[in-house]
Parts: structure tokens; C-alpha cells; sequence
């Protein structure tokens, strides 16, 4: 007998592919997103003196964070990136200037050397393929992102933003208790508290 036809639907898969679409267009209808969408970040998302601010190197049409960092920096805020240290682990996260050497990742990401100090974020901005206004988020199903939040969340209260085009936005997504929410949501169309 066969199995029924809806255990190989997986929802998430077939938006995760929709939403790949969605974001490549609106990375090429807004060239300038990222520009707008670091002013956004600046202007709503509160920062203690010595914050440590994780962001990501884009890849694959994600939002432009290269603005974010020229503004983190100037404001005087410790810039971090995102390593996989191990499959099915939280990240690591290891300080970062511009001018710094990257490598390759696991993933083709960049990151920095292992020479470089690690480095606990209290702002994580957050790269994704969906999201809702609410503070769900649609990544890449590694699950990198929900470890990483929930092993922080218990020992502190570290702010999860997603950083995405506006385009990205959905109404409902199929969310599972394993999903961390986002605190908020920033485009480049403005910044939204969930």
C-alpha cells in the first residue's frame, strides 16, 4: 500500500521555493533596499552602550546588510557574524570589521577566521525567506536560527529581528512549537514591533 499523497507535501517546502521567487524580484526591483532598511533599523531598534549586533553577509538575493554594518559601526556598536561551528547546533557568532578576512563557510556563507574572537549578540538580525507581521519567520529549514534563540532566551532576553524585503511579508505561515518568533520585523519600508 501506498503512503497517502500528503506526507510528501510539505507545506514550508512549497513556500520556501515560492518565496525564493519573491524575494530575487523584489531584490532586483529595489536595488536600494538595504540603504533604506538600515535607516529603519537605526531609527526603531533600541541599542544598549556596547551592544553586540549579529548580522549576516547576504547571499542568494537576501537584503543587503552592508549599509546596516557601516551604520552599527559608526554608531559605535561591536558587529558580529553567524558561524555553523556544527550541523544541528546553535551558532557561534565571532566579531567582525569591515576589511576583515573572511572564508567560505559550510553553507558558501562568509565568515570569519577562527582566529576571530567570539562574541554573544544582543541583537540578532536575522536573514529569511518569509515572515509575518506577527513574528513568524520562514528560513531555510536548517534550524540554525531556533536553536541559536533558544539557547539564549534562557539565559538572557536577546532582541530577534528579521531583516527581509517588504515583498517577503505573508499573512499565515505553517509554524511548528519549534519556531522562535521574531520581536521585529524590519524592510525597507519601515520597522514593526511583533
Amino acid at each position: 500500500m501506498l503512503p497517502p499523497i500528503a506526507s510528501f507535501f510539505d507545506p514550508k517546502n512549497v513556500l520556501r521555493e515560492r518565496m525564493k521567487g519573491e524575494r530575487k524580484a523584489a531584490a532586483k526591483a529595489r536595488p536600494d533596499a538595504g540603504v533604506h532598511a538600515a535607516a529603519h533599523f537605526m531609527n526603531a531598534i533600541p541599542r544598549k552602550e556596547g551592544a553586540v549586533v549579529s548580522l549576516y553577509f547576504p547571499m542568494r538575493h537576501e537584503l543587503d546588510t552592508e549599509p546596516l554594518v557601516a551604520a552599527l559601526i559608526e554608531d559605535g556598536v561591536t558587529v558580529a557574524l553567524p558561524v555553523v561551528a556544527r550541523k544541528k547546533s546553535p551558532l557561534v557568532f565571532r566579531a567582525y570589521t569591515p576589511g576583515d578576512a573572511l572564508v567560505a563557510g559550510s553553507y558558501g556563507e562568509q565568515i570569519p577566521a577562527e582566529t576571530a574572537p567570539e562574541a554573544t549578540p544582543d541583537i540578532l538580525v536575522i536573514p529569511l525567506l518569509a515572515f509575518t507581521r506577527d513574528g513568524g519567520r520562514l528560513g531555510y529549514g536548517g534550524g540554525y536560527y531556533d536553536r541559536t534563540l533558544e539557547k539564549l532566551r534562557k539565559t538572557g532576553a536577546p532582541v530577534a529581528v528579521g531583516y527581509a524585503y517588504g515583498a517577503q511579508e505573508v499573512d499565515a505561515l505553517p509554524l511548528s512549537p519549534l519556531d522562535q518568533p521574531l520581536d521585529w520585523i524590519v524592510t525597507e519600508r519601515g520597522a514593526v514591533k511583533c
